[in-house]
């Protein structure tokens, strides 16, 4: 068993959307980066969606979701865990990252999204109850299939479909729990047609 330690938040200025993993992988560890597995599809994904191809060296990935607004954290602060499976962590020593404040740091985050359902489990057992109803209900949260290479069973075309209906729309439905909020517009009033002014004289 080895204690892994997390990496501190990818986060720009204005962050709208929070991207949560479980806890860095033996290669990601090694790398000191954000999902280094060669065949994890994160950033062929973040590529296709903003911009950050893992052809770009790794700071330019970093600059590039700091742009598009993308926060990229892990539920987990640290943990025991052997080798790099989620299903290994030990619970017992599994300790959170202060999520809670962050969100109050930054109020424009509007979506959650969960790198795989050992995120959202993890999330739902040592965040959330700590969250204020109002906090939680401001945000919309969804579980995306993981990136991660040992999740084979959803494909990468079907994968890069589910992060981009999730992840880019601006806005959020937070009651729908999974849909997202379509834009209200107010509709314009119907356009006047311009009266043609009479001379008096019959139509010829």
């Amino acid at each position: 068993m080895t204690r892994v330690t997390a990496f501190p938040p990818i986060i720009g200025r204005q962050p709208r959307i929070l991207v949560l993993g479980s806890l860095p992988g033996v290669a990601s560890v090694r790398a000191g980066e954000y999902y280094a597995h060669p065949r994890n599809l994160f950033w062929p994904i973040m590529g296709a969606l903003f911009g950050a191809s893992p052809l770009l060296s790794y700071a330019q990935r970093v600059h590039a979701l700091e742009a598009a607004g993308v926060c990229v954290w892990d539920v987990l602060a640290e943990a025991t865990r052997a080798g790099s499976a989620d299903a290994a962590i030990e619970p017992a020593t599994a300790r959170a990252h202060d999520i809670r404040g962050l969100l109050v740091r930054h109020r424009g985050l509007r979506i959650v999204a969960f790198n795989g359902v050992t995120a959202a489990q993890l999330y739902r057992r040592l965040v959330l109850p700590g969250l204020p109803p109002e906090q939680a209900g401001s945000l919309r949260h969804v579980t995306l299939p993981s990136t991660s290479p040992a999740h084979a069973s959803v494909d990468g075309a079907a994968k890069l479909r589910a992060w981009r209906q999730a992840l880019k729309s601006s806005d959020s439905d937070p009651a729908s729990g999974s849909a997202l909020r379509r834009r209200r517009t107010t509709p314009r009033p119907p356009a006047r047609t311009p009266q043609r002014r009479t001379s008096g004289k019959p139509p010829r």
